[in-house]
């Protein structure tokens, strides 16, 4: 398999540290809202990239967290009148309801910044101690320009960057480039004690110390969404590096913008919908399509036209899956035939071709193609047409199932629950039919319709579908 490396920018080959073992982490949301499209993209790419990992046979420890203490949890507290951990606790259960709707699995660890201050602090203490930090009236500030590779993620370096810094005359920093550590405790905020003083921690330190905490000094990815290059993963470079005096993550794998109206997605520029929003238009599974159906590192433009596509697309996956349910059910007993022992022999072929996407960089917009060809083949060779046996409809859907499973994609989900009333007008209408009321069972035929119930017959039986 390769990876997309933003350090060197090249593919290369992912070999892990540990043979057999992989150790991930990805950034999670600040938890003050709902999680938005934008947010989405990552929380899905990385939930697949963990997901083929496993479909390898490695072992995945993954971490993910969520920025529990910031200055838009603080800020919305004191808009609603109620305390920060009521904004954070109400926005962590938010996001496990969207994550489920989007079919991505908890990671193996959820660490939260709060939960973790004993080692924010250490890693702290420990950037002091060899001169990388330095405090200021009870903050504390990290010195770029003492880590020499700083920039090295962006590719800018450290003299670009500092060209485009603010610089303000009050600033108490050595270096308008110093970052903060720890942030001097300020009336109505959370504060922890630490040795400079009640205070709150920086936004970078926390993924550095979580990161160590939970995978080790050197992991094997670290993912996110390409807006955290630079400043965030550039500084947890620094700050991981220059404590642990060793390399800090060997795969740094960045997913791209999604927009709208070519413009990034985004809270703070306003042109956002949060997942929850567009769910309820579209369906959480047709967002997970859509992300799906494009490489990770390209660009997305969110738009009803591509969402609408997304759950078209979905629509003829579920199609096949019913197909095949109902011919593993009502196909001709025994074992393959011939012609279907070789249809068998060719779907490794799929295996393989969609192995061959996933291994290029996690390429889902080719797994997903190469999905829809197995289908298309699939549909020609399970029909009613060819009176197909349940044994070839089992073989064809165990391999189906496998790959949709890789990407996580809800073929099986999407189905929809036959209620006992329908059935019993679709056994009426059989019973018509066997004694030649014609009438009678296209009168239910029509009434079954109405009620968006559409009915195929087929030598194999009767097929019901949903229009």
């Amino acid at each position: 398999m390769r990876l997309f490396n933003t350090m060197s920018m090249e593919k290369e080959e992912f070999v892990p540290i540990e043979p057999g073992r992989v150790r991930m982490y990805a950034c999670g949301p600040t938890v003050y809202n709902y999680i938005h499209v934008g947010n989405a993209r990552p929380i899905i790419v990385f939930d697949v990239l963990r997901r083929y990992l496993e479909y390898r046979g490695f072992e995945v420890r993954f971490v993910q967290n969520f920025t529990d203490v910031d200055d838009k949890i603080i800020n919305r507290a004191a808009q609603e009148g109620v305390s920060c951990s009521d904004i954070t606790e109400k926005y962590i259960a938010e996001y496990y309801k969207d994550a489920e709707g989007l079919g991505v699995r908890a990671a193996t660890v959820h660490p939260r910044a709060t939960e973790n201050m004993a080692e924010i602090i250490r890693l702290i203490e420990e950037l002091i101690e060899k001169g990388f930090a330095y405090e200021k009236g009870g903050d504390v500030y990290y010195r770029t320009q003492k880590f020499e590779s700083y920039g090295g993620l962006s590719h800018q370096p450290l003299e670009e960057l500092m060209a485009g810094a603010r610089i303000d005359v009050a600033d108490v920093k050595e270096n308008p480039m110093d970052f903060a550590l720890w942030k001097a405790g300020k009336p109505g905020e959370p504060v922890w004690e630490s040795p400079w003083g009640a205070g709150r921690p920086g936004w970078h330190i926390e993924c550095s110390a979580m990161s160590g905490k939970f995978l080790g000094k050197t992991i094997d990815i670290h993912g996110g969404g390409q807006d955290l290059t630079f400043p965030h993963h550039e500084n947890e470079i620094a700050q991981s590096e220059a404590a642990n005096g060793c390399k800090f993550v060997n795969y740094w794998v960045h997913n791209g913008f999604i927009s709208i109206d070519n413009r990034k997605m985004s809270k703070s520029l306003g042109n956002f919908f949060t997942v929850r929003e567009a769910a309820k238009v579209y369906g959480y599974d047709a967002l997970r399509m859509f992300m799906l159906m494009s490489h990770y590192r390209s660009p997305l433009n969110y738009s009803e036209e591509v969402l609408q596509q997304a759950t078209s697309a979905l629509e003829r996956l579920s199609t096949a899956k019913q197909n095949l349910k109902f011919f593993a059910k009502n196909g001709a007993e025994g074992a393959l035939t011939a012609q279907e022992a070789e249809f068998v022999s060719t779907l490794g072929e799929y295996k393989a071709r969609f192995c061959e996407a996933m291994d290029d960089d996690l390429n889902t917009a080719d797994a997903v193609a190469v999905i829809f060809e197995l289908v298309r083949e699939i549909n020609s060779a399970v029909s009613p047409a060819v009176s197909p046996s349940k044994a070839l409809a089992r073989e064809c859907d165990a391999v189906f199932t496998e790959l949709a499973e890789v990407l996580g994609l809800p073929i099986s989900k999407a189905e929809e629950e036959i209620d006992a009333e329908i059935l019993e007008l679709v056994e009426r209408r059989q019973a018509a039919r066997k004694a030649k009321n014609f009438a009678e069972a296209d009168r239910i035929r029509d009434e079954l319709k109405a009620r968006g119930v559409v009915l195929e017959d087929t030598p194999q039986g009767v097929k019901i579908h949903h229009s």
